[in-house]
Protein backbone atom coordinates (compact mmCIF):
# COMPACT_ATOMS: atom_id res chain seq x y z
CA UNK A 1 0.00 0.00 0.00
CA UNK A 2 1.59 3.52 -1.35
CA UNK A 3 0.28 5.78 1.47
CA UNK A 4 2.63 9.00 1.33
CA UNK A 5 5.73 10.28 -1.14
CA UNK A 6 8.06 8.28 1.35
CA UNK A 7 6.25 4.73 0.00
CA UNK A 8 6.35 6.21 -3.01
CA UNK A 9 10.25 6.92 -3.48
CA UNK A 10 10.69 3.50 -2.24
CA UNK A 11 8.15 2.04 -4.85
CA UNK A 12 10.03 4.37 -7.83
CA UNK A 13 13.37 3.17 -6.76
CA UNK A 14 12.52 -0.32 -6.58
CA UNK A 15 10.98 -0.09 -9.78
CA UNK A 16 13.70 2.13 -11.63
CA UNK A 17 16.91 2.10 -9.72
CA UNK A 18 16.38 6.10 -9.13
CA UNK A 19 16.51 6.87 -5.58
CA UNK A 20 14.49 10.21 -5.39
CA UNK A 21 15.86 10.71 -1.75
CA UNK A 22 18.87 11.46 -3.49
CA UNK A 23 17.05 14.73 -5.56
CA UNK A 24 16.29 18.02 -3.12
CA UNK A 25 12.48 16.64 -1.66
CA UNK A 26 10.53 20.02 -2.02
CA UNK A 27 11.40 20.51 -5.87
CA UNK A 28 10.99 17.29 -6.52
CA UNK A 29 7.91 16.33 -4.51
CA UNK A 30 6.47 19.27 -6.31
CA UNK A 31 7.06 18.60 -10.01
CA UNK A 32 5.77 14.61 -9.21
CA UNK A 33 2.42 16.09 -7.33
CA UNK A 34 2.25 18.64 -10.38
CA UNK A 35 2.63 15.65 -12.84
CA UNK A 36 0.32 13.39 -10.78
CA UNK A 37 -2.52 16.08 -10.92
CA UNK A 38 -2.14 17.05 -14.41
CA UNK A 39 -2.78 13.32 -15.60
CA UNK A 40 -5.72 13.17 -13.32
CA UNK A 41 -4.51 10.37 -10.75
CA UNK A 42 -5.97 10.76 -7.43
CA UNK A 43 -3.00 8.97 -5.29
CA UNK A 44 0.41 7.85 -5.64
CA UNK A 45 -1.13 4.46 -5.67
CA UNK A 46 -2.71 4.96 -8.80
CA UNK A 47 -0.06 6.28 -10.51
CA UNK A 48 2.29 3.49 -9.38
CA UNK A 49 0.29 0.87 -11.08
CA UNK A 50 -0.05 2.90 -13.94
CA UNK A 51 3.19 3.41 -13.93
CA UNK A 52 3.83 -0.34 -14.26
CA UNK A 53 1.54 -1.21 -16.24
CA UNK A 54 1.67 1.90 -19.64
CA UNK A 55 4.58 2.17 -21.04
CA UNK A 56 4.13 5.85 -22.57
CA UNK A 57 3.14 6.89 -18.61
CA UNK A 58 6.42 5.19 -17.36
CA UNK A 59 8.52 7.19 -20.31
CA UNK A 60 6.82 10.29 -19.76
CA UNK A 61 7.55 10.04 -15.76
CA UNK A 62 11.12 9.62 -16.23
CA UNK A 63 12.02 12.59 -18.50
CA UNK A 64 9.61 14.57 -16.67
CA UNK A 65 11.69 13.69 -13.37
CA UNK A 66 15.09 13.57 -14.88
CA UNK A 67 15.14 17.42 -15.85
CA UNK A 68 16.33 17.53 -19.81
CA UNK A 69 17.23 21.54 -20.56
CA UNK A 70 19.50 21.69 -23.16
CA UNK A 71 21.47 23.53 -25.74
CA UNK A 72 24.54 24.12 -28.07
CA UNK A 73 27.52 26.01 -26.43
CA UNK A 74 24.65 26.73 -23.39
CA UNK A 75 27.07 30.11 -21.66
CA UNK A 76 29.45 30.25 -25.02
CA UNK A 77 32.22 32.70 -22.71
CA UNK A 78 32.28 29.06 -20.87
CA UNK A 79 33.04 27.15 -24.14
CA UNK A 80 35.38 30.25 -25.13
CA UNK A 81 37.49 29.18 -21.97
CA UNK A 82 37.38 25.66 -22.75
CA UNK A 83 38.99 25.90 -26.39
CA UNK A 84 41.42 28.79 -25.46
CA UNK A 85 42.61 26.87 -21.98
CA UNK A 86 41.15 24.13 -20.98
CA UNK A 87 42.13 21.73 -24.27
CA UNK A 88 45.67 23.16 -25.13
CA UNK A 89 46.69 22.47 -21.54
CA UNK A 90 45.09 19.15 -21.59
CA UNK A 91 46.45 18.61 -24.96
CA UNK A 92 49.92 19.10 -24.39
CA UNK A 93 50.16 15.97 -22.21
CA UNK A 94 48.18 13.82 -24.68
CA UNK A 95 45.83 14.69 -28.25
CA UNK A 96 44.06 11.40 -27.62
CA UNK A 97 41.93 12.78 -25.17
CA UNK A 98 39.18 10.62 -23.33
CA UNK A 99 36.24 12.86 -23.14
CA UNK A 100 32.74 12.08 -21.07
CA UNK A 101 29.59 13.87 -21.51
CA UNK A 102 27.59 13.31 -18.22
CA UNK A 103 24.34 13.47 -18.24
CA UNK A 104 24.29 14.91 -21.44
CA UNK A 105 20.28 14.74 -22.21
CA UNK A 106 19.04 15.46 -25.68
CA UNK A 107 22.88 15.46 -27.23
CA UNK A 108 23.58 19.49 -27.58
CA UNK A 109 26.94 19.19 -25.26
CA UNK A 110 28.60 16.09 -26.30
CA UNK A 111 27.98 17.62 -30.16
CA UNK A 112 29.28 20.66 -28.75
CA UNK A 113 32.47 19.01 -27.80
CA UNK A 114 32.99 17.33 -31.04
CA UNK A 115 32.21 20.62 -33.20
CA UNK A 116 34.91 22.44 -30.58
CA UNK A 117 37.34 19.66 -30.79
CA UNK A 118 36.84 19.63 -34.73
CA UNK A 119 39.16 22.96 -34.15
CA UNK A 120 42.08 20.82 -32.76
CA UNK A 121 41.80 17.33 -34.40
CA UNK A 122 40.04 15.57 -37.50
CA UNK A 123 36.61 14.19 -36.73
CA UNK A 124 37.84 10.68 -37.07
CA UNK A 125 40.12 11.08 -34.20
CA UNK A 126 37.88 12.68 -31.76
CA UNK A 127 35.55 10.65 -29.39
CA UNK A 128 33.34 11.62 -26.78
CA UNK A 129 31.52 8.96 -24.46
CA UNK A 130 27.93 10.46 -23.60
CA UNK A 131 25.94 9.45 -20.87
CA UNK A 132 22.26 9.98 -19.28
CA UNK A 133 19.55 7.97 -17.09
CA UNK A 134 16.56 8.56 -19.25
CA UNK A 135 16.78 6.19 -22.47
CA UNK A 136 13.78 8.49 -24.01
CA UNK A 137 16.68 11.36 -24.38
CA UNK A 138 19.17 9.35 -25.41
CA UNK A 139 17.39 8.36 -28.44
CA UNK A 140 16.53 12.06 -29.20
CA UNK A 141 20.15 12.41 -28.91
CA UNK A 142 21.00 9.81 -31.63
CA UNK A 143 18.21 10.78 -33.69
CA UNK A 144 19.90 14.35 -34.00
CA UNK A 145 17.21 16.53 -34.54
CA UNK A 146 17.38 20.43 -33.14
CA UNK A 147 14.83 23.22 -33.46
CA UNK A 148 16.75 26.73 -34.14
CA UNK A 149 16.39 28.06 -31.22
CA UNK A 150 18.63 25.62 -29.45
CA UNK A 151 21.76 26.21 -32.30
CA UNK A 152 21.27 29.98 -31.62
CA UNK A 153 24.69 30.04 -28.63
CA UNK A 154 26.89 28.28 -31.52
CA UNK A 155 29.07 29.92 -33.58
CA UNK A 156 27.96 29.77 -36.76
CA UNK A 157 30.56 27.99 -39.07
CA UNK A 158 29.48 24.70 -37.03
CA UNK A 159 25.60 25.13 -37.65
CA UNK A 160 26.75 25.56 -41.78
CA UNK A 161 29.56 22.80 -41.67
CA UNK A 162 28.09 20.40 -39.61
CA UNK A 163 24.01 20.33 -40.02
CA UNK A 164 21.44 19.92 -42.48
CA UNK A 165 17.86 22.28 -42.61
CA UNK A 166 15.61 20.04 -42.74
CA UNK A 167 12.00 22.24 -42.76
CA UNK A 168 12.25 24.35 -39.80
CA UNK A 169 14.48 21.97 -37.92
CA UNK A 170 18.18 21.10 -38.27
CA UNK A 171 19.65 17.43 -37.78
CA UNK A 172 23.40 17.20 -37.23
CA UNK A 173 25.23 15.25 -40.02
CA UNK A 174 26.63 11.57 -39.88
CA UNK A 175 29.65 12.52 -39.71
CA UNK A 176 29.29 14.31 -35.97
CA UNK A 177 27.26 11.22 -34.40
CA UNK A 178 29.83 9.15 -35.47
CA UNK A 179 32.13 10.96 -33.16
CA UNK A 180 29.62 10.12 -30.04
CA UNK A 181 29.20 6.65 -28.21
CA UNK A 182 25.66 7.16 -26.27
CA UNK A 183 25.00 4.77 -23.16
CA UNK A 184 22.43 4.73 -20.48
CA UNK A 185 24.41 5.57 -17.14
CA UNK A 186 22.80 6.41 -13.37
CA UNK A 187 25.03 8.99 -12.00
CA UNK A 188 24.64 7.72 -8.16
CA UNK A 189 24.58 4.04 -8.82
CA UNK A 190 26.23 2.85 -12.14
CA UNK A 191 30.04 2.32 -12.60
CA UNK A 192 32.19 5.48 -13.90
CA UNK A 193 34.07 5.01 -16.92
CA UNK A 194 37.73 5.83 -15.57
CA UNK A 195 40.87 7.36 -17.05
CA UNK A 196 39.09 10.50 -18.17
CA UNK A 197 41.00 13.65 -19.54
CA UNK A 198 37.77 15.85 -19.24
CA UNK A 199 34.48 14.87 -17.64
CA UNK A 200 31.64 17.67 -18.23
CA UNK A 201 28.73 17.89 -16.42
CA UNK A 202 26.00 20.82 -16.28
CA UNK A 203 23.33 21.79 -14.91
CA UNK A 204 22.56 18.72 -13.17
CA UNK A 205 23.83 18.72 -10.03
CA UNK A 206 21.43 21.27 -8.94
CA UNK A 207 18.89 18.65 -8.24
CA UNK A 208 20.80 16.75 -5.63
CA UNK A 209 20.82 17.11 -2.69
CA UNK A 210 24.65 17.76 -0.56
CA UNK A 211 25.36 14.32 -0.12
CA UNK A 212 24.50 13.12 -2.97
CA UNK A 213 26.97 15.69 -4.40
CA UNK A 214 29.44 14.72 -2.24
CA UNK A 215 29.12 11.23 -3.67
CA UNK A 216 29.33 12.26 -6.98
CA UNK A 217 32.24 14.38 -6.80
CA UNK A 218 34.05 11.91 -5.04
CA UNK A 219 33.01 9.55 -8.12
CA UNK A 220 34.44 12.23 -10.95
CA UNK A 221 37.59 12.43 -9.01
CA UNK A 222 38.22 8.96 -9.38
CA UNK A 223 36.96 9.05 -12.92
CA UNK A 224 39.34 11.49 -14.05
CA UNK A 225 43.69 10.80 -14.79
CA UNK A 226 45.24 13.01 -12.32
CA UNK A 227 45.73 16.96 -14.01
CA UNK A 228 42.12 16.29 -15.58
CA UNK A 229 39.45 18.32 -15.99
CA UNK A 230 36.13 18.53 -14.40
CA UNK A 231 33.31 21.40 -15.85
CA UNK A 232 30.20 22.04 -14.31
CA UNK A 233 27.45 24.24 -14.75
CA UNK A 234 26.94 28.16 -13.80
CA UNK A 235 25.35 27.66 -11.06
CA UNK A 236 27.53 24.82 -9.68
CA UNK A 237 30.56 25.82 -8.31
CA UNK A 238 31.92 23.52 -5.92
CA UNK A 239 32.45 24.85 -2.43
CA UNK A 240 35.53 23.89 -0.64
CA UNK A 241 36.74 21.76 -4.01
CA UNK A 242 39.85 20.69 -1.81
CA UNK A 243 37.71 18.40 -0.28
CA UNK A 244 37.42 16.21 -3.49
CA UNK A 245 41.44 16.74 -4.39
CA UNK A 246 40.00 19.14 -6.99
CA UNK A 247 41.61 22.79 -7.23
CA UNK A 248 39.82 25.53 -9.42
CA UNK A 249 42.01 26.49 -12.34
CA UNK A 250 39.01 29.30 -13.78
CA UNK A 251 35.51 29.38 -12.85
CA UNK A 252 33.51 26.13 -13.05
CA UNK A 253 37.04 24.27 -14.41
CA UNK A 254 38.24 22.17 -11.99
CA UNK A 255 41.41 19.68 -12.23
CA UNK A 256 42.02 16.79 -10.45
CA UNK A 257 45.29 17.12 -8.26
CA UNK A 258 45.38 13.79 -6.59
CA UNK A 259 43.03 10.53 -5.99
CA UNK A 260 40.57 10.80 -3.23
Amino acid sequence: MIVDYEDFKAAIHQMTGINLSDYKERQMKRRIDSLIAKRNFSDYESYVRALKSDKVIYDEFINYITINVSEFYRNPRQWEILEKEIVPMLMKRSNNLKIWSAACSTGEEPYSLVMMMSRFLPLSQIKVLATDIDKEVINKAKFGLYNPKSLESLPREFVLKYFNKEGDFFRIRDEVKRCVDFQSHNLLADRYPDNCDLVVCRNVLIYFTEEAKALIYQKFNNSLRVGGILFVGSTEQIILSSRYYFKSVNTFFYQKEKDV
